[in-house]
């Protein structure tokens, strides 16, 4: 049993499938509990801010929209040293840093997590602001949980049904069933982003 493990969604929710990482740690929190050495985190884009909760865990599983050159919604899991290479789908701006550079500072600095588990997921549709998740990508959240799981359970963790600690995800505005079902239909749309989260005149 690794005595800390890091469980984390990565990417950015406002473009699309890029979100698939996020929407599964989500899903995760609000289906299961973990005891307390196990952490569930919407890193989202934050870069090398996640430095830190890399230098506390022993254990790492991230869910990412990763760009495999598959069919759209094909699963794939990497493991190990194989991680970096395949982190990251798509860098939404040139500030944005990749979580594979993520992981090489930590190695730098020799805080990376002993274990490391990719599950990734091809992405269908990156370009569309403001969009959510396209069914075929969608679909894949439940079954890259239970591989989560599964994952957990073998590492002698034991999670329980129930809603879990969602302290560390994003504000309840931005989860997935407020965000999808708040966004206008193509007539109401703002054609030059999401007016959701465009400045408001004052």
């Amino acid at each position: 049993m690794y005595k800390k493990t890091l469980v984390m969604g990565i990417g950015n929710v406002l473009w699309a499938d890029e979100g698939f990482g996020v929407r599964c740690v989500e899903a995760m929190t609000d289906q299961w509990s973990f005891p307390e050495h196990v952490t569930l985190l919407d890193g989202g884009t934050q870069g090398l801010y996640l430095l830190p909760f890399l230098e506390e865990a022993d254990a790492l599983i991230v869910f990412d929209a990763v760009d495999y050159g598959l069919e759209p919604g094909t699963m794939k899991i990497v493991e190990g040293d194989e991680v970096p290479a395949f982190m990251g789908a798509k860098k939404m701006s040139l500030h944005q840093t990749g979580f594979q550079d993520v992981i090489a500072t930590a190695q730098l600095m020799g805080y990376c997590p002993e274990t490391l588990v990719l599950i990734g997921c091809q992405p269908e549709e990156l370009e569309d602001y403001g969009g959510g998740l396209r069914d075929v990508v969608a679909a894949q959240i439940q079954p890259a949980i239970e591989i989560a799981l599964d994952r957990l359970r073998g590492w002698g963790i034991t999670p329980v049904p129930g809603k879990g600690n969602d302290s560390l995800l994003a504000d309840k505005s931005i989860l997935r069933g407020a965000y999808e079902e708040g966004r206008p239909s193509e007539e109401e749309a703002c054609r030059i982003g999401d007016d959701r989260f465009l400045p408001k005149a004052v």
